[in-house]
């Protein structure tokens, strides 16, 4: 249930709403919302009768939600979440490039990639310092001492950083060097860990499943927002199908659908949803036309030698006329270029 406050209402009133919702046995979740105040009921196994709340002082309405992800849908809160850190906005229509090396790899190839895409126009530095990998012999990244590398890169570009926490251990050390984190696809369903980052607060990114569903997805991405996070950002990065030619299927279809139903700003990830550093501009340019409001993508000084997803990583001159081309479709169907 959505109890919608009126305009008028108090901070006392707002308070009353909220013991009313804790004596039932219900958590009370205050959504930020630009035009009103809300106050979104969870912990309910029924519909509640709007009566409970349609009485007390201050309230407008008490509104029943459909959806079981209650707090990430448009039905609790219509207007977009947009995330805003360091002068750069995730959402609201606005076009964000995340951009940088799959894995840090050395102080040389992450500074050198942070300058190059920062001055063709992206505005968040990616790059992984812990590499959960398939194979456990394969390189797990350089960890501490990658996080360091990714915040001098930051210290020299003013990008904000995002790189990937693979779990609850480890959690409060990347946090100490990341401005975003990022749940990999195969922690989606890792629920302490998205119980975790609920709690710590910072800005989450979160991939969608291997072979998730939409509604796992936004179940996932509730778990986040149930404790108390509202900084989430949806990436869809392709989902395993029966086809072998591509690393994965890069489901763009699903973006105005995430629109209609969620507030959350949603980026794509063409580089690991295709796997072909080909296809990654061509993708790319179709992602901004289904309207997202980011991409992200792998950048790389010399893509042969990368210690990880080297055939997917675009070159700097390939990033360069990435850049070029998403400027005329975004140009096209109008949408903003994110500051």
């Amino acid at each position: 249930m959505l109890i919608v406050m009126s305009s008028s209402a108090t901070t006392e009133q707002i308070a009353a709403v909220r013991d009313r919702i804790r004596d039932l046995g219900f958590t009370p979740n205050e959504i930020p919302g630009a035009v009103r105040v809300a106050i979104g009921v969870t912990g309910n196994k029924s519909a509640l009768d709007p009566a409970l709340f349609n009485r007390l002082a201050g309230v407008q309405e008490a509104v029943a939600v459909s959806k079981p992800y209650k707090l990430v849908s448009r039905e609790v809160k219509p207007d977009d979440t947009v995330i805003e850190l360091q002068g750069t906005a995730i959402g609201g229509g606005s076009l964000t490039v995340m951009a940088g090396p799959c894995s840090v790899e050395s102080e040389e190839q992450t500074l050198t990639t942070a300058h190059h895409v920062r001055r063709h126009g992206a505005t968040i530095l990616r790059g992984g310092a812990f590499k959960p990998r398939t194979s456990p012999y394969d390189f797990q990244g350089l960890r501490e001492e990658g996080l360091r590398l990714l915040a001098r890169a930051r210290e020299e570009t003013g990008m904000p950083v995002i790189t990937e926490v693979k779990d609850t251990e480890t959690l409060e050390l990347v946090a100490k060097y990341a401005d975003i984190l990022q749940i990999g696809a195969r922690n989606m369903q890792n629920f302490s860990l998205l119980e975790a980052v609920g709690k710590l607060g910072k800005p989450v990114m979160l991939k969608r499943g291997l072979s998730s569903t939409v509604k796992e997805w936004l179940m996932a991405a509730e778990y986040i927002v149930a404790r108390g996070n509202y900084q989430v950002i949806l990436c869809e990065r392709g989902i395993r199908t029966f086809e072998t030619m591509t690393r994965n299927t890069l489901d763009l279809g699903i973006v105005p659908l995430l629109r209609q139903i969620t507030h959350l700003p949603v980026v794509v990830d063409p580089s690991h949803g295709t796997g072909v550093a080909t296809a990654v501009t061509p993708m790319t340019r179709a992602a901004v036309a289904a309207g997202v409001d980011g991409v992200m993508v792998e950048v790389h000084p010399d893509p042969a030698k990368a210690l990880s997803d080297g055939p997917q990583a675009l070159t700097f001159d390939m990033f360069e006329q990435l850049m070029q081309q998403v400027e005329r479709v975004r140009q096209a169907v109008g949408q903003p270029r994110a500051s």
